[in-house]
């Protein structure tokens, strides 16, 4: 009792001084400490400039420009005639350019690059969604381990106070000597399982403090949720999964998305069959200032030089070496293939789907059926023990009662944590997490 007081006040000690998470904060943790998550955070920054950038692209571009010369020898002036002469030369100039027809070319580009944005950020949730079913996964896992030791302990505890019991009765000459020696090879066994579930526990909890990317994983404990949050739900029709996938999954968005893509990405390559009409102006003046003659002064030549134009401009593609003809046939292969590849996704995740469903059934049954056993084991061990108290049965029996009640107990455990790890899956897959 002694020692099981002082491993109590140890291990009091540590739940003070450990860094207890719950599951929500394992998860935030795992999101935000996850280098795979930020490279796809700056995947979707990369799209949503793209993005922006298209949408600029309907914008006419102005460009301004100045230029300063010194010509020697013969050389034209603002008269516009060669001279003998030395001359200097400062120009400005302003000119603007827009399109006003491409065949929808850059209105397909837009609708590319949004689909393509939302495609990555789709890929971005379902990565989420993935490390929040592992972490949830590995933090069931831990939970698993603490029930499993703390079986373990109780077991033990109730060995060494049948072993103190006896050894009590054999300095009385009530029991004979033997009988302790087979306490005390139970005391060791139940010791040595109790150590073995210890060291499950700590590997469980270095897998969960590896997979939230915790720095310090030396005090890192869980929190124990209640015994309601620990009961599986009622197990959901499998179509029923299936059909909320088809709607919230977001790899099935992504590839919709990738669809949407190709699909403008395919008329915005037709395009190039389409004329293109574009407009431009321009205004501009200069100063020349021709050695020897009597120039005009700078803002009066300023003002006498300055032009401006404005023009349309009309491309007409005619041949162009098959060169548009071989990219549409590329984007319709493209496009195929995105499609293919949801039908794929459908169909897998059909199977995935069905196979967890069937996984989960099965679960139930034998969380059902583990209960049934550890309550018949329940009711073994009490009538085992009555009879060994009245010395009806041998520490044989006795001890092999105790056994079956703890293996039935750790069979309902695992059991149990089964069906919630199956129940866990089939709500990843309707998206709830």
């Amino acid at each position: 009792m002694k020692q099981l007081l002082i491993i109590s006040l140890c291990l009091l000690s540590l739940s003070i001084n450990a860094e207890v998470l719950t599951l929500q904060q394992c998860i935030d943790s795992a999101l935000l400490n996850s280098l795979t998550i930020q490279k796809q955070g700056n995947q979707y920054a990369s799209q949503r400039l793209q993005y922006t950038q298209s949408k600029a692209d309907i914008s006419p571009s102005i460009s301004g420009s100045a230029g300063q010369s010194w010509i020697f020898g013969r050389s034209i002036g603002a008269d516009n005639i060669y001279h003998a002469q030395n001359s200097s030369q400062t120009t400005f100039n302003l000119s603007a350019n827009i399109v006003l027809f491409d065949g929808l070319k850059m209105k397909y580009n837009i609708d590319q690059a949004r689909a393509n944005m939302q495609a990555t950020e789709a890929n971005m949730q379902a990565l989420q969604m993935q490390i929040k079913m592992n972490v949830a996964t590995m933090y069931l896992q831990v939970l698993l381990c603490k029930e499993l030791l703390l079986v373990a302990d109780n077991q033990l505890a109730d060995t060494r106070l049948k072993l103190q019991h006896d050894s009590a009765l054999v300095a009385v000459n009530r029991l004979p000597a033997g009988e302790l020696y087979t306490l005390q090879a139970q005391v060791a066994r139940e010791e040595l399982e109790v150590t073995q579930r210890q060291n499950n526990l700590q590997l469980s909890l270095l897998d969960l403090a590896q997979a939230i990317e915790l720095q310090d994983i030396s005090n890192f404990n869980i929190a124990t949720p209640n015994s309601e949050e620990l009961v599986g739900g009622l197990l959901p029709n499998n179509e029923e999964v299936y059909q909320i996938a088809l709607q919230s999954r977001p790899e099935i968005k992504a590839l919709e998305y990738t669809i949407q893509a190709n699909e403008s990405a395919l008329k915005g390559t037709k395009s190039a069959y389409s004329p293109t009409l574009s407009a431009g102006a321009n205004i501009g003046t200069g100063y020349y200032d021709m050695q020897g003659a009597d120039n005009n002064a700078f803002g009066t030549q300023m003002s006498d030089n300055f032009s401006a134009s404005v023009g349309l401009n009309l491309h007409v593609p005619i041949y162009d070496k098959n060169q548009t003809t071989t990219r549409v046939k590329q984007q319709k292969l493209a496009l195929e293939n995105a499609r293919l590849d949801l039908e794929q996704q459908k169909k897998d995740l059909r199977k995935e789907i069905d196979q967890a469903y069937f996984n989960a059934r099965n679960a139930y049954a034998e969380q059902q059926a583990a209960e049934k056993a550890e309550q018949s084991t329940v009711e073994a061990l009490r009538y085992t023990t009555q009879k060994y108290g009245a010395g009806r049965c041998s520490l044989y029996e006795y001890q092999e009662a105790r056994n079956n009640h703890l293996q039935a107990q750790s069979t309902r455990l695992q059991a149990q944590y089964n069906y919630l790890f199956r129940l866990r899956i089939l709500q990843y897959y309707q998206g709830v997490l």
